[in-house]
């Protein structure tokens, strides 16, 4: 199975296992220099493989070392980056750059975090990109580098450069709302009013793959009710903010939508038939799902109502006229703080940026958070990814990184809370309630 986690950690190069052979003490005094006997630097690369596939770097590193013939690239790919390179690097050898997001099971990024283990690339953003008469903070679209994910300790400074992304939204048959001659919602109210309509026909207004989905579901939903700051405030546990009045038109929303979700959607809400409920949308039995744009890969094969054609919305706005969002999760690099080669890494990044291998990249699926980069793309990609571009706001950033707190989880409070808000086993009183409890827990924990 292949899920929206492995595929938002996805892509860059592991820590090659040549930095595990011995050589001579030449060559290792070479080496920690970042040179070779030939007078050659040597960028040591480290990245997760995932569905983006491996060959789009051996394209980015051939395209880097022609036009850097005095740098050698040691480049490896591996589905269990962490696994490789964490010993490694408690032996003192380091990656110069490492692609490997947040959010994944083993959280070494969020160890980097909280050890203060992290290069600062704040000056990078102030860089010019390479090849090209214009700054890395030009290039990249507005917001991403603005977010606790890629400043990680709420100071203003940057210390994960934001890389391959994935809109995420409601997702649609658009054939079949043509067909009935209903139009996508623009507000909460106009929600509900489909929903009864679909209800009329047999046809549950909404499902989704597993709680689990919801964070990016209500990631966007605080957005719109309290705008950037208050969903700062939240992702940072301030308290009480889960008590408010935004906080709680956000619970009775997602507890309203509940009465609207399809029968069978908790039953199979989990990691082995969350298929089944995606199944849904393409046999017409549901409206809407939260989802990112993996999910079509994820679907490829699986059989659909004749016409199908898949649409994705941002979230209805609060009230006519208001903001409209859909959250991005989005994939970071970063650069060891004990890395050898630190100048040669951040020149490295602001290549990625570049239009040569932004390009690159975009023929494997692999779509940076760079200006104009719609343009790139066609098909369902090319939908999927303008959703900027006509009207909806992009949600970023999570939670605030914290030590852990035995027995208290944000994710499994607000988000799979989820599921028996829908089967009735707790109530939105008690369900707010139990979050609140939650963010009075971690932020004595904060980092």
């Amino acid at each position: 199975m292949m899920n929206k986690k492995f595929l938002l950690a996805s892509s860059v190069a592991l820590f090659s296992v040549a930095l595990l052979a011995c050589g001579n003490d030449d060559t290792n005094k070479e080496e920690a220099a970042g040179g070779d006997s030939e007078g050659k630097s040597t960028l040591h690369i480290a990245a997760l493989e995932s569905a983006y596939g491996s060959e789009m770097w051996d394209n980015i590193v051939a395209s880097y070392e022609k036009a850097n013939p005095d740098v050698d690239v040691e480049l490896a790919v591996d589905k269990n980056l962490e696994e490789v390179i964490s010993p490694n690097m408690k032996a003192g050898k380091y990656p110069d750059v490492v692609l490997l997001g947040t959010g994944r099971k083993l959280a070494l990024p969020e160890t980097m975090i909280k050890d203060n283990a992290l290069e600062e690339l704040t000056d990078v953003l102030d860089m010019g990109v390479y090849g090209e008469e214009v700054k890395v903070s030009e290039k990249l679209v507005p917001g991403f580098t603005d977010t606790l994910v890629t400043n990680p300790y709420n100071d203003g400074k940057t210390y994960l450069a934001p890389m391959f992304y994935s809109p995420t939204g409601l997702f649609f048959n658009q054939n079949l709302l043509a067909e009935k001659g209903w139009d996508v919602p623009e507000t909460w109210d106009e929600m509900w009013e489909l929903g009864d309509k679909a209800k009329a026909e047999g046809i549950s207004l909404f499902t989704y793959p597993h709680a689990g989905y919801f964070d990016a579901f209500f990631y966007s939903l605080l957005f719109e009710v309290g705008g950037s700051d208050f969903y700062n405030r939240a992702m940072s546990y301030e308290d009480g903010i889960w008590e408010t009045p935004e906080a709680t038109k956000a619970f009775e929303i997602v507890g309203k939508l509940a009465q609207y979700t399809e029968p069978t959607t908790v039953a199979n809400g989990n990691d082995r038939d969350f298929t089944k409920n995606q199944q849904l949308i393409l046999d017409d039995k549901a409206l809407f799902m939260p989802n990112g744009t993996w999910v079509v890969g994820e679907m490829a094969e699986a059989p659909r109502s004749d016409g199908f054609e898949w649409g994705m919305t941002a979230l209805p706005a609060i009230e006519e006229g208001g903001d409209r969002y859909a959250f991005t999760f989005f994939e970071q690099l970063w650069v060891p703080e004990a890395a050898e080669n630190k100048d040669a890494a951040k020149e490295f990044i602001t290549y990625v940026y570049s239009d040569e291998a932004a390009t690159i990249f975009a023929e494997a699926g692999a779509v940076q958070p760079i200006e104009g980069i719609s343009d790139k793309l066609s098909g369902d990609n090319q939908l999927f990814y303008s959703i900027y571009d006509t009207g909806a706001k992009a949600g970023m950033g999570g939670f605030a990184a914290t030590d852990a707190v035995e027995g208290v989880s944000m994710a499994d409070e607000l988000f799979a809370t989820v599921d028996s808000i829908v089967t009735g086993d707790k109530t939105v009183e008690e369900w707010q309630a139990g979050v609140e409890k939650a963010s009075d827990q971690l932020r004595p924990a904060l980092k």
